[in-house]
């Protein structure tokens, strides 16, 4: 474990002593009266706007809220880490969680669960939940939730014989032929090859389980072997295309590809790009083998290690886990809210397209829960591009992406 801290800084070096030269970040000073928020993407210009509705219920507090860009943020954050110069609150995404938490970049919240009933484990969905703690401390509440579904055509099945989704392996498969035999660039099921959690989100419906604690990855286990051949198989019998070709929205609205998997914020972008289909599409929960696990994801909020605000901090975290404060930034932000109870509200209940995801939630997973996950999940895409576009050997190519994947954890 040193060793890997010991990297971590070795890695923000350079940045820290370029920070020693300025006068410092402005955006991270804060004090009693200022709460300091990193927030990424769009969502963090949003939140600039929206932590309004905060400081209008505290106005003892201000809220200075930073935009990073998804791809500077990790680097921003490793070099925080070091140097001690970050944020009250900072926004992880659930994979980032025990990367920065092993690194002791997180304040323990254990102590302030009686203070804050919405920090309490049993408040939200138990795979969101499972992101909260590392190594027996409470590192981060959730803000907002994501998971994958299946988007289908429902037009389209319907001429194909099929009055609802697949609701098992065996159905997706059929369902996935069928529709690709209607012709030439036909195809019946869109697999994002670049999407790093699809490949475990089979794995996880054909009972493959990890025991990270243990070190103990299980890639070598028939469960996981199993779903990757099923996984390359749409592509080896021309179920799915192999390579990205048109974009998912112009080729579901087309009818190309009539099923596919993503998350929430799909929605929309179909509305606003498609809506041409409006009544031909549906969302429905993933299919079945052993289970019908999806993903978890979303993101958590925690407190910096170094805060200067604290008491600000616990505060405007527990602002952001309230029930109106969640339904209002879905309004707002189109993410869905984390707390169970914001579940029960009516839009939740009735709208069909929230209930499948609500659904769909109470049977997630994050990824491995470990700093190394998105290495190893990146080392398993590789391996399924050989064997997809290069006709590798998958057992040999599964073999070798199980001795990586432990060499990874092992460092």
């Amino acid at each position: 474990m040193k060793s890997k801290i010991i990297a971590l800084f070795a890695v923000v070096l350079l940045s820290i002593t370029l920070a020693a030269c300025s006068n410092g970040d402005s955006s991270s000073e804060g004090g009693d009266d200022t709460v300091t928020v990193w927030a990424m993407g769009e969502e963090g210009k949003m939140l600039k706007e929206f932590s309004e509705g905060f400081e209008e219920d505290h106005p003892e507090l201000t809220v200075n809220v930073q935009a990073i860009p998804w791809d500077t943020a990790h680097d921003k954050l490793l070099t925080a880490v070091a140097s001690g110069n970050g944020p009250d609150v900072v926004q992880l995404g659930t994979t980032w969680i025990p990367e920065f938490a092993e690194a002791g970049a997180l304040m323990d919240l254990s102590e302030y669960e009686e203070d804050y009933p919405s920090f309490a484990k049993e408040n939200y969905f138990e795979g969101s939940a499972s992101t909260m703690e590392y190594d027996d401390q409470l590192v981060g509440i959730p803000w907002y939730v994501d998971t994958r579904v299946m988007y289908y055509r429902t037009d389209l099945l319907e001429e194909a014989g099929y009055e609802e989704a697949p609701q098992t392996w065996d159905e997706l498969k059929e369902a996935a032929q069928t529709l690709s035999d209607r012709g030439e660039d036909s195809y019946g099921l869109d697999i994002d090859r670049n999407d790093q959690i699809t490949p475990f989100i089979f794995a996880w419906q054909n009972g493959y389980e990890s025991n990270v604690e243990e070190n103990e990855l299980n890639f070598d286990t028939p469960e996981f072997k199993e779903a990757i051949e099923y996984y390359t198989s749409y592509f080896d019998e021309g179920l799915s295309q192999k390579q990205e070709g048109v974009d998912i929205v112009q080729a579901f609205k087309e009818g190309t590809k009539p099923m596919f998997f993503s998350g929430p914020w799909m929605i929309n972008i179909i509305n606003d790009q498609a809506p041409d289909i409006e009544g031909d599409w549906a969302t429905a929960v993933m299919p079945t083998e052993e289970t019908n696990t999806s993903s978890m994801g979303g993101a958590n909020l925690s407190v910096f290690k170094d805060a200067e605000n604290v008491d600000g901090a616990l505060e405007y975290i527990s602002y952001m886990t309230e029930v109106d404060t969640q339904m209002e930034w879905l309004e707002t932000s189109n993410t869905l809210p984390s707390l169970m109870e914001a579940w029960e509200e009516e839009v939740m209940t009735e709208d069909p397209m929230y209930a499948t995801f609500g659904e769909q939630l109470e049977n997630a997973k994050p990824g491995l829960q470990t700093e190394e996950f998105e290495r190893i999940a990146q080392e398993l895409l590789s391996a399924i591009e050989r064997v997809v576009e290069g006709d590798a050997d998958l057992d040999a190519e599964l073999e070798e992406f199980n001795e990586t994947a432990n060499e990874l954890l092992e460092e």
